[in-house]
């Protein structure tokens, strides 16, 4: 029992010390590698499938998916009805890959059985607009558009994606005229365990408990006056610490009231480095491991660091990218205007 409390107690020790030390980390450079490169591709949707996979959907039909241990990617294209389609959502569980496209007629595809893209899901209406998706598990995944009635539109699979229903109105909070999300990155949608938190071009947050079933909004501080301006991208390091970026693209360098955090689930959001750098960017995201302190935020001007949970930032690159994903603590994969690249954080 002696050995036991001993083991139990330098264990103990030994978190606090990692976790100490991961405090103090500070970041100040970054090293890239090009992945990717086409002059005609827009990239604003990647996900990392496992530590060897990262798959990418683009403008022009285009998806693909890269061997990060050959180094070598397989990219094809989609074909419907002569339509020059663009993806800006992607999501996978562990079984299929995903992706919906923008714009009328909205098209969803899954992996199908033979290795190709099937499609599962179509909406045709003026404006229609879907932004970004996300899966709770392997069987219940969520899509989240443009309002083409009253209300924001959501659509939910309950059967690992074969299926999607849209949600009428009635089991959605009261929408406003034209809200729908920013299409940026594919950061519109965050989920912890059955939680769920939507972020809205009219800087509103909607929130479900019981992954998608009932919903709740909740008013932000954040800019939100103008069409441009709203919550571009949001993240979540557990159900309570959260992190919002926005602003106005037209207006990069502008930083008042455009980053916004929450310590409480997202029942309430406070302004945070108010008037200060970075102003605009398209992606937010915690690193992983940085016990809730350590912010990447990423867009066209440029790359931002803050290990004090956006109370402050530096700046890093002036590289731009739209959007940015994590596979440990010091290396990403980040996708904009014409290239993929893999990040390493020093």
């Amino acid at each position: 029992m002696r050995k036991l409390l001993l083991f139990v107690v330098a264990v103990s020790c030994l978190s606090c010390q990692t976790e100490k030390e991961i405090q103090k980390r500070k970041l100040t450079d970054i090293e890239f590698k090009s992945i990717l490169e086409d002059s005609t591709l827009s990239v604003r949707a990647i996900e990392i499938l496992d530590q060897e996979s990262l798959a990418f959907a683009a403008n022009n039909n285009t998806y693909g998916l890269y061997n990060s241990e050959a180094d070598k990617w397989l990219i094809s294209k989609i074909e419907h009805d002569s339509l020059d389609i663009e993806f800006r959502a992607i999501a996978n569980n562990t079984i299929d890959f995903f992706m919906i496209s923008v714009g009328n007629p909205a098209l969803l595809y899954r992996t199908g059985d033979t290795g190709e893209m099937e499609l599962v899901y179509k909406e045709e209406h003026d404006n229609v607009f879907y932004d970004s998706m996300k899966f709770w598990n392997d069987q219940e995944g969520i899509a989240i558009g443009d309002t083409t009635d009253d209300c924001l539109s959501i659509i939910i699979t309950r059967d690992g994606g074969f299926t999607w229903q849209k949600l009428s109105c009635s089991k959605l909070p009261k929408g406003i005229k034209g809200e729908g999300a920013f299409a940026a990155s594919n950061t519109n949608i965050d989920i912890v365990g059955d939680e769920t938190w939507v972020a809205t071009t009219t800087g509103r947050v909607y929130y479900s408990p019981d992954k998608g079933f009932n919903w709740e909004v909740i008013e932000t501080p954040i800019i939100k006056a103008k069409e441009t301006e709203g919550i571009y991208s949001m993240d979540f390091y557990d159900n309570l610490k959260g992190f919002a970026i926005g602003g106005d693209y037209t207006k990069p360098a502008d930083s008042s009231a455009n980053k916004i955090r929450t310590l409480n689930g997202g029942k309430t959001w406070q302004l945070v480095a108010e008037n200060q750098s970075p102003g605009y960017r398209s992606c937010i995201q915690y690193i992983p491991n940085g016990i809730g302190n350590e912010l990447i935020a990423i867009g066209f001007k440029g790359i931002d660091y803050s290990n004090d949970n956006g109370e402050t930032w530096n700046h890093l690159s002036d590289e731009g990218y739209y959007t940015i994903r994590f596979l440990n603590d010091s290396i990403a994969y980040a996708a904009g205007s014409k290239r993929i690249s893999k990040l390493k954080f020093k």
